[in-house]
């Protein structure tokens, strides 16, 4: 019988994610893989712009977090979630895809971030 951990859930939701926030929690980074002309529309205060297909050049900024939690966010989760796949192939066992994106944010957590198409 193994001692280590269960892997934590691979999504989770907005509500979660702004109860860290709040809590000042700085075991977790907040990566937003979405473009640069996408964070410009909108974007969530305290999150870690780094483009999806930048991330395998970027990965040496996210070791302090190899043990800690990422939690990634897009605009929806679908790019997020295949960055949270690879992301765990590259031992981010604690990668989590914010569920919902960034829209989800706007409608459940803080209507003043704009929603895009």
């Amino acid at each position: 019988m193994s001692n280590a951990p269960a892997p934590l859930p691979f999504d989770i939701d907005v509500h979660s994610v702004k109860q860290w926030l709040d809590a000042g929690d700085a075991a977790f980074l907040l990566l937003d893989c979405r473009e640069p002309a996408e964070h410009a529309t909108a974007r969530i205060a305290g999150a870690t712009l780094i483009p999806m297909k930048t991330i395998p050049a970027e990965i040496d900024q996210l070791g302090p977090y190899r043990q800690g939690r990422i939690v990634v966010h897009c605009h929806h989760g679908g790019r997020s979630a295949r960055v949270v796949q690879w992301l765990r192939q590259q031992g981010f066992e604690n990668a989590q895809n914010m569920a919902g994106g960034i829209d989800a944010w706007s409608l459940e957590i803080d209507s003043s971030v704009p929603r895009y198409k």
